[in-house]
């Protein structure tokens, strides 16, 4: 909630909890009283509109890090144009990390700009079957800096996700900035009441990034968001010319792999180091369809297909709740 203050104490029984402001937990907590009366429990209109909105949208994923600086944005496009290779499959990226809005550049989209017309905004369209939102073709320029506090953030993550028109989609991948803030506590509040197939946490192998991954893990876990997996990046560097792998990384405490078993997480896999990477996402181009025959492409092509796999599995279990529900 946007009245709440920051402070919220380790022992919250949450805002939506009959103990709201009356828990032990709750003493010294500055919205205590707040709580207390109920109005922080109540429903923001917004969920329904949100759910409302993206029911025609079968898979909607959130692709977090908790650190900056370990490939998300590069992971997120990547994603998006390797599912999209199924010209069957509707894909769509969703950039809100408001203040640093990469996808643009590393989709091929950057200068573009968002078009109203009668039912919303249009996305930016890549391909036939590839769009992409972002605050980046809002800017006046590609330096303008966008500094807002959390409620405009949240305002302008609310108008994405209802007033775009994005019409029926097979994947709506939401690229997240790192962390565990306005930006996370907005999307998983008006996604609260739609079906989402969950979270793909993106680190790389060193203790440094998989310190703050743990964190954001715990924030999936605390505000019931599922986690698809972990996905290390920079898995290793391999040579364009003789494919030969070194550690750059170097994975002190096991990596990617061993916090997601420590943390009771799936590990969907790692994605090597190639320079040519870099400069695909450079040229806003698909890495895996430009050189596919890559160790990185063949690891790529690897990940997605687990997480698709996997997302498939959540949509039919959510399908068979549903029907037992009724």
């Amino acid at each position: 909630m946007e009245n709440v203050a920051e402070s919220i104490p380790n022992a919250c029984p949450g805002t939506a909890s009959q103990t709201a402001g009356k828990a032990s937990g709750c003493e010294g907590c500055p919205n205590q009283k707040l709580c207390s009366t109920g109005k922080a429990a109540a429903v923001d209109p917004a969920v329904e509109e949100v759910r409302q909105h993206l029911s025609t949208v079968r898979h909607k994923m959130l692709v977090m890090s908790g650190k900056g600086g370990v490939g998300k944005s590069t992971f997120v496009s990547q994603l998006a144009f390797g599912i999209a290779e199924d010209r069957t499959k509707q894909v769509s990226v969703l950039d809100i990390d408001i203040c640093g809005p990469s996808i643009p550049r590393v989709m091929g989209a950057e200068g573009q700009q968002v078009h109203l017309s009668g039912s919303g905004w249009s996305p930016v369209y890549i391909d036939e079957n590839l769009s992409v939102m972002s605050v980046g073709f809002l800017l006046e320029s590609l330096d303008s800096a966008v500094i807002w506090r959390g409620p405009r953030k949240a305002g302008l993550i609310k108008d994405f996700l209802c007033k775009v028109d994005w019409n029926e989609l097979d994947y709506l991948l939401i690229d997240t900035p790192p962390g565990t803030s306005d930006e996370h506590l907005s999307i998983e509040k008006y996604l609260s009441g739609s079906t989402i197939d969950g979270a793909i946490i993106v680190t790389t192998p060193q203790e440094i990034a998989l310190v703050d991954v743990r964190k954001q893990i715990n924030f999936c876990k605390r505000v019931g968001i599922n986690i698809i997996g972990v996905v290390e990046n920079m898995s290793g560097f391999v040579c364009p010319k003789c494919t030969r792998e070194t550690q750059i990384f170097i994975p002190e405490t096991g990596g990617g792999e061993k916090m997601a078993e420590e943390m009771a997480v799936p590990f969907l896999g790692r994605i090597p180091l190639d320079p040519r990477i870099a400069q695909c996402c450079d040229d806003g181009q698909s890495f895996v369809s430009e050189f596919p025959d890559s160790p990185a492409a063949v690891a790529y092509k690897n990940v997605i297909a687990t997480i698709i796999s996997r997302c498939e599995k959540v949509h039919q279990e959510a399908a068979s709740g549903a029907m037992e529900t009724d």
